[in-house]
């Protein structure tokens, strides 16, 4: 599916707009914020023409736009803020990894959202582009999610710093939301290799290497979304953008080191779950190899049996034993005494 929606833009110059992802359909919601320390004005706008005054706003304007699969409303957003084609053109490829790019006039900022699903016990993910401006943050969503709610909240109530800080402080508020919601991911993932761990102790389900094998397919994913963003969260801190003031890059080092916590969590996880996968071969091993025992044993204590059945089955003529009288117990008594030796010192051995 990569591949194919890839190879839609081979052959096309840099900076054409073209959709890369999964959602091809859906609403598209504009919303606005316009704040100070003051007050806080929201409104949602139809048309993307619209925002243009916000550009100019002496206020800090936060505008979110929910869903970017619409190219004719990333074009329109490129012409009332002056974007760079190759801005737009990411904004559209939600295959990018996590990154920043300075464009002199803003910072344009790539990461990836992860939002915990606690009743399905998975992780969904999609692409936040964000643009910060000289006094306006401009984020992109693929979908409408409630991720940002907590933001908004604050914005609304005045609570903490944000209505007292710029732009810039509103762009540290937003990946700092970004990076919490990995807790909450990682959370899932816990819980998922404490029950895996549970059960490969209490019982060898057939289908416990497909699940392991799962689950370290989506830490992966998660892990190869976390290592560029640190990066790209270190850039931010150390960038020299005059959009950046720099007690809002004391923020952003917190933001970094939450990062560099996530990336320790993932790759103990990923130890975990090769560890669960070796703790579950070893059993399965170990199963195996008392059955092997138990029928080995089987085997060996019918040997001594099996050979005195064998000269007695054979058909030669002159078998004295077989015109006795008491021949036929004699043999069964024979077989028992055979058996109980073999029984007793197989326990003296501690075999059985």
């Amino acid at each position: 599916m990569f591949r194919q929606r890839r190879s839609k833009k081979i052959g096309m110059s840099p900076g054409t707009l073209l959709y890369v992802g999964d959602r091809v359909d859906g609403k598209i919601r504009i919303t606005v914020m316009d704040y100070t320390e003051e007050g806080v004005i929201e409104k949602s706008l139809t048309d993307i023409a619209d925002c243009r005054p916000c550009r100019d706003s002496p206020s800090v304007t936060w505008i979110n736009i929910s869903g970017v699969h619409d190219v004719s409303l990333i074009e329109g957003l490129g012409r009332q803020f002056d974007l760079h084609a190759l801005m737009l053109e990411d904004v559209l490829n939600t295959e990018q990894r996590p990154k920043l790019d300075d464009y002199d006039d803003c910072l344009f900022l790539v990461l990836k959202m992860v939002t915990p699903d606690a009743s399905r016990g998975t992780v969904d993910y999609e692409q936040v582009s964000i643009i910060l401006g000289h006094n306006y943050v401009i984020s992109l969503q693929e979908v409408e999610t409630d991720v940002f709610n907590p933001v908004r909240e604050r914005i609304r109530k005045g609570k903490g710093r944000i209505r007292k800080q710029g732009a810039d402080y509103l762009t540290y508020a937003l990946v700092d939301m970004v990076v919490d919601h990995y807790f909450s991911a990682l959370e899932i993932f816990g819980e998922h290799i404490e029950d895996l761990q549970a059960e490969v102790v209490a019982a060898l389900d057939p289908q416990m290497p497909q699940i392991i094998q799962q689950l370290k397919k989506e830490v992966l994913f998660l892990r190869k979304s976390v290592w560029p963003m640190r990066e790209a969260v270190n850039a931010l801190t150390r960038s020299e953008s005059p959009l950046l003031q720099e007690e809002t890059a004391l923020y952003l080092r917190d933001v970094h080191d939450h990062s560099v916590q996530v990336i320790d969590t993932i790759e103990t996880y990923r130890d975990m779950l090769s560890s669960t996968l070796d703790i579950y071969l070893s059993s399965v091993s170990n199963r195996m190899n008392e059955v092997m025992k138990v029928l080995t044993i089987i085997a060996t204590i019918f040997i001594p049996m099996t050979f005195i059945a064998g000269i007695y089955g054979m058909n030669f003529k002159y078998m004295p034993e077989l015109e006795w009288t008491w021949s036929y117990p004699v043999l069964w008594i024979v077989l028992i005494v055979v058996f109980i030796l073999m029984v007793v010192w197989f326990k003296r051995r501690k075999w059985l």
